[in-house]
């Protein structure tokens, strides 16, 4: 059997797992170099050498050094087929199947954004037979997917209807700036600090010196937390009191679960209401995502609506959960062989 490699091409992350656990996750900022993406996604896909046929899903379209999002997905596309060369290559839809490249190109709305639909078709065969809600949080945005007997059932299908429907909200744990958090005229509304750094302070994020994507180009470390986080009281490391950074950071921890909370109620309650519609009665919880801890924090007070509960962290493994959707699409190519494909 041929060894599948998906993958999940972000804006700001290219990730890569085969179906046998493998996985990798490198930064690329895709937003400042699309021209590097092939070369990018070459240097990612040679640590896999035994990949025969490449699974694709994306979220990298939105950027906006792409023109349109049917631009980005066209450039995605021929970027993935330099790569893959002879190898099949498949990218997946929200219409809930694969689609050759020429396919792609065709029903690119389809294919832009579809990750979330892939991991919640992936998470969905943990219950083909009663109700499951999906909160994914990761560095960027948070999924609240609801699924019944096994197929996602949101409202939307585009991020666009996604976001109207609540089923998408644009924070996450890493990128989001926190002056999109904070209220207007009291802090500097400026891009100095990111939920990174909350989490840093707080300690539900590890220190990493080799990671530099952060606001000011410094280690994602407690101290350059501090320093970035004491820029948006228009002070410095010097000038602030850690006391008064790590204040800050708890009440930004604060403003975001406060966020997120509403959503939630939200689509607990949108499930609750599938029950009827189910032919099981299983009412499965499901939290993933590098921001899986706020994920459990989230769904703690709904916790009696649910008979099980699944971290996919638990379930999988921290490597593979952090390249969920990349290990999604490997796994649904796997169930699902598909023919060949050339540009």
């Amino acid at each position: 059997m041929a060894t599948v490699l998906g993958l999940d091409i972000g804006g700001a992350n290219l990730k890569a797992a085969t179906p046998d656990g493998r996985a990798v996750s490198v930064p690329f900022a895709l937003w400042k170099q699309p021209e590097k993406l092939p070369a990018a996604l070459g240097e990612l896909v040679r640590q896999f050498p035994d990949a025969e046929e490449f699974s694709v899903t994306m979220t990298g379209e939105l950027c906006d050094c792409f023109e349109t999002k049917r631009d980005g997905v066209n450039a995605i596309v021929t970027a993935v087929l330099n790569v893959s060369r002879s190898w099949p290559a498949r990218f997946w839809s929200t219409a809930g199947r694969f689609r050759n490249s020429e396919e792609a190109r065709a029903e690119w709305l389809g294919v832009a954004s579809a990750n979330w639909h892939a991991l919640a078709t992936f998470v969905g065969a943990y219950n083909p037979r009663g109700t499951t809600l999906l909160l994914d949080i990761g560095s960027t945005t948070t999924d609240i997917i609801p699924i019944l007997d096994g197929q996602p059932w949101t409202r939307g299908k585009t991020d666009p209807e996604r976001l109207r429907e609540g089923e998408l909200i644009y924070t996450g744990v890493k990128r989001t700036p926190l002056c999109a958090l904070l209220p207007p005229g009291v802090h500097a509304a400026e891009l100095f600090a990111t939920t990174q750094d909350v989490y840093l302070l707080t300690g539900h994020t590890a220190e990493d010196e080799a990671d530099t994507d952060t606001a000011d180009g410094r280690p994602a470390t407690r101290r350059h937390a501090h320093a970035r986080i004491s820029r948006m009281l228009c002070g410095d490391p010097e000038m602030t009191p850690i006391a008064e950074t790590e204040r800050l950071a708890k009440l930004m921890q604060e403003r975001q679960f406060e966020l997120l909370r509403q959503p939630v109620e939200m689509l607990v309650r949108r499930v609750n209401g599938l029950l009827h519609e189910s032919i099981g009665t299983r009412r499965l919880a499901v939290v993933s995502g590098s921001g899986e801890f706020l994920a459990r924090q989230v769904l703690e007070p709904f916790s009696s609506n649910f008979t099980d509960f699944i971290s996919l962290t638990d379930r999988l493994g921290g490597t593979v959960a952090t390249c969920a959707p990349a290990y999604a699409v490997a796994k649904l190519a796997q169930e699902r062989p598909g023919g060949s494909d050339s540009p």
